[in-house]
């Protein structure tokens, strides 16, 4: 080699090794308070970057940031920001920087408070409601990295519970953290939204498989009128909402200078103990009338039962790149509950780490004529309210700079999720080491988060093994006489993910005057397979004694595709099944009716057929499922007029349905059929996991269309007829009224068609005191307005959510709401039929208790009111 070669190469060497740039260091330390006490969940930023992060429950905080030195800036609601420097050697070397934030200070001017003056905090805030829709739009894209963190726990256990002893925790557990979990993702957004997400890592402590359940694009923003939490009974007002101060009242605590801006200490707390809103404190920027930061809790009696406190924080900052518009910068959701001597709590933090790109809406903002700034209350009190931004102006400039939006290239196009996606789990984002989140974590582990990491995730190791698996099934699959009676048994492999149901004695039992006393074996058989797909047998069994007939059934579904939710269907064999199938009497109540009663509701015929269906969402929103049947229907009559209780005058009638439009009924007869249904959710969201796809809803209704054609001559089939239904679900909040929940369906039959009672249109009709579903008819008799002819029906609920209790004292505490319904029928034999209702529910955790008073509107008639209707049940 040349000695002119030599000497390039070894030029070459020394520049690249020169021109590498220093390797990430660690900054890390605590942020407490004047007296040394840890601030959890202070916010630090690394200023003129990008970069931030917050401390932990006890005030840690870590940031890795390229070697040189860099100023860091702490915030903390109710504190002083502070800012220092630190300087991060090269390598992987740490420097350590703690900095004791001293709390706000702030001063109301020298002024005469009359007792008719209205505090000036109202006007600082009519100023935030006025801007409150150009700062909710302020944003029109922006990318970031996010670290979300969600810790569960239990600080008191009873020894017993309900009399039962409670099982002890596992061996080498703390209750103080039953789950934890650490998701760090992707997030894009562009107006009008909604954000979207790609979850790069995540993982749960002890549950290796598990995806974490939290969603950073979930957003809460109190820019929004309302914001709804799942552990509250009703949307929450924000304090600066349209109307806000119909709400609340607002004290202004002072005025203080922060880091060059300044700002407004307003507490808030709502007018009456039962009016949906917060109290706490919310910090206004003057001038720009945005806020600074935000800290509110919800009175227990607005959360559901159980739930003792909610607490909410949030912090905002100027955008990297973009200062004139502010971007969330940290939350916190804080929550404990109490349930027969259970006591826990959890903690959701969420920090924003990296905003990259933010793009304004606005190419200015608009002129403001109260620019001058307000540093004493006798100035606050000098201001006065003006006219909200005109909306349509507002709206138009959004739309103007959200049409430039869509047309610029923008970071979360990179983002590549489909329209709806709103969060994509990454393949493999549950499996990064321990050392990846020791390196990427940004928010350290407390002392009781690291132990509980060691030991569950140890824990893992044995209990995925067959031999403890095996001992726990073996335990766990005992038969307990009071499971078979109340709530079935269950047998599990876990190993070979394989599990066995039996549903319980008292739904295993009946009677009724066809068959007599029943005997209805029920089971579901289930086997995990890989990749998320599920194989699953339903075997049935029913025997009736007085007809001596025995009914087998077998139904297998195989979903093989469970991201399109694809599932192939067949089933076979003899039923006994109801004429109305669509009918709200179940076998429980058809049986008490019967033999205490002496009615005998149900009217039942032999069902014996073989079918294939087929389903799959072919976009998001968008299903199809088809299937095609054959069966021979058989006729059946009463073998049995055994009662316990005979009431005078009561005889049982026949089996047969009576209707005001059927007629000649064959005994027997054989049905082909085609069914087509197609079911489209427009703007319909959902969630990609590597193995399953979530729908999570849409704001637009469900559109239902289905089509049957049953084929004559074909197979020995006799009926043949051409059906087409159309309809429509729908669930609308509606603010301080509620929700309302709507179902519409109209439809019917084309030209002569050619069917028995079975085939005809039946509706959910309810006789009896306990209905199955209050969204459906209450009064309406089972069979009488079967139709073979065209009709429509819809169905109304309005769940006003204590609107008008609440604000009676003595009945707040049972935190009742009030219930309306309106239930509307039309076919040609019976014209117009209208049932109008309303009643109260009370929910208690997942149980749900609900009694209803109905009234009858008939053409020509007067009103007939009925009885009571109760229904007691619990989410599944």
């Amino acid at each position: 080699m040349s000695s002119i070669v030599r000497v390039v190469l070894l030029i070459t060497v020394f520049a690249w090794v020169f021109s590498l740039p220093a390797r990430a260091g660690l900054a890390r330390g605590h942020v407490r308070d004047q007296a040394g006490a840890g601030l959890g969940f202070a916010a630090v930023a690394v200023r003129g970057t990008a970069l931030s992060t917050a401390t932990n429950e006890q005030g840690a905080y870590q940031l890795r940031l390229p070697a040189g030195r860099h100023e860091l800036v702490f915030q903390y609601v109710g504190y002083q920001t502070q800012t220092a420097s630190v300087r991060v050697p090269a390598g992987d070397s740490v420097a350590v920087l703690d900095v004791a934030l001293i709390q706000l200070s702030v001063q109301l001017g020298e002024v005469v408070v009359r007792s008719t003056d209205r505090d000036p905090a109202y006007a600082l805030v009519q100023q935030a409601i006025r801007w409150r829709p150009y700062h909710q739009r302020e944003v029109a894209a922006y990318r970031a990295r996010t670290y979300l963190k969600s810790v569960f726990g239990l600080r008191e256990i009873p020894g017993k519970l309900l009399g039962m002893r409670l099982p002890a925790p596992e061996p080498g557990t703390d209750p103080k953290v039953l789950r934890l979990e650490e998701t760090v993702t992707e997030l894009g957004f562009r107006q009008p939204g909604p954000v979207q997400e790609r979850v790069l890592s995540t993982r749960v402590s002890g549950r290796s498989q598990e995806f974490g359940r939290g969603r950073a694009s979930n957003q809460f923003s109190i820019y929004q009128n309302q914001q709804r939490v799942n552990i509250a009974a009703q949307a929450l007002v924000s304090p600066i909402a349209d109307g806000a101060l119909h709400y609340y009242t607002y004290e202004l605590i002072g005025t203080t200078r922060q880091d060059g801006l300044t700002l407004h200490q307003i507490r808030v707390a709502p007018r009456r103990p039962q009016t949906p809103a917060y109290s706490g404190m919310i910090y206004l920027v003057d001038g720009t009338w945005r806020l600074h930061s935000v800290q509110l809790t919800v009175s227990p009696q607005l959360l559901k039962d159980g739930f003792e406190s909610l607490r909410v924080e949030q912090q905002y900052m100027p955008a990297p790149g973009s200062p004139d518009v502010w971007v969330l910068q940290s939350q916190k959701f804080q929550f404990s509950f109490s349930f027969l001597g259970i006591k826990g709590g959890g903690t959701s933090q969420l920090v924003y780490l990296n905003y990259r790109q933010v793009v304004p809406t606005f190419a200015r903002r608009p002129a403001d004529e109260m620019t001058a700034p307000v540093a004493t209350q006798s100035a606050a009190n000098s201001i006065q309210p003006q006219a909200p931004l005109p909306g349509p102006a507002l709206r138009g400039l959004a739309r103007r700079a959200r049409q430039q939006v869509r047309r610029a290239a923008l970071p979360a196009d990179s983002l590549d999720l489909r329209p709806g996606e709103v969060q994509r789990v990454e393949a493999g984002a549950n499996t990064r080491s321990a050392a990846y989140w020791d390196q990427i974590r940004p928010v350290p582990l407390t002392l009781d988060e690291q132990r509980d990491y060691r030991l569950r995730d140890s824990l893992e190791a044995h209990r995925s093994s067959r031999a403890y698996q095996d001992s726990v099934d073996r335990r766990q699959n005992r038969i307990h006489i009071s499971r078979l009676l109340l709530t079935g048994y269950t047998w599990n492999n876990s190993f070979r993910q394989r599990r066995l149901q039996v549903a319980p004695l008292g739904e295993c039992l009946a009677y009724n005057t066809v068959e007599g006393g029943v005997i209805h074996a029920l089971g579901t058989y289930q086997q995990q397979l890989s990749g998320g797909r599920v194989l699953q047998l339903r075997p049935a069994l029913r025997y009736g004694a007085a007809a001596r007939l025995l009914s087998p059934y077998l139904a297998v579904s195989y979903e093989y595709q469970p991201q399109r939710r694809a599932v192939v269907e067949v089933g076979g064999g003899r039923r006994i099944v109801d004429f109305n199938d669509r009918t709200q009497l179940t076998p429980l109540v058809n049986t008490h009716y019967t033999l205490y009663r002496s009615r005998n509701l149900a009217k039942l015929y032999q069902l014996q057929d073989i079918s294939l269906g087929y389903g799959r969402d072919l976009t998001a929103g968008l299903r199809l499922y088809t299937q095609v049947a054959w069966a021979d229907r058989l006729r059946l009559q009463n073998h049995s007029a055994a009662r316990i209780i005979d009431v005078p005058g009561r005889e049982f009638t026949s089996n047969e349905p009576v209707s005001q439009e059927s007629g000649p009924a064959a005994s027997r007869s054989q049905a082909l059929t085609l069914a087509l249904e197609l079911s489209w959710k427009p703007g319909q969201q959902y969630i990609s996991q590597p193995d399953k796809t979530i729908m999570l809803g849409s704001r637009f209704p469900l559109l239902r269309l289905r089509a049957v054609q049953a084929l004559g001559g074909i197979l020995g089939a006799d009926v043949r007829y051409t059906q087409v239904l159309a309809g429509l679900d729908h669930t609308q909040a509606l603010g301080r009224l509620g929700v309302g929940q709507l179902s519409v369906t109209g439809g019917g039959f084309l030209g002569s068609p050619r069917l028995e009672f079975m085939d005809y249109r039946h509706f959910a009709g309810n006789q009896t005191i306990l209905p199955t579903n209050f969204g459906r008819f209450q009064l309406l008799d089972y069979y009488a307005f079967s139709t073979r002819r065209q009709f429509l029906e819809g169905h109304y609920q309005q769940f006003f959510r204590g609107v008008l209790l609440n604000r009676v004292p003595l009945l707040r505490t049972l935190k009742l709401q009030e219930v309306g319904s309106v239930h509307y029928l039309h076919t040609a034999a019976l014209g117009h039929y209208l049932e109008v209702g309303g009643g109260l529910q009370r929910d208690l955790l997942s149980l749900h208790l609900r009694a209803d008073v109905v009234t009858t509107v008939l053409p020509g008639q007067a009103p007939r009111a009925t009885g009571p209707r109760l229904r007691v049940w619990r989410d599944l």
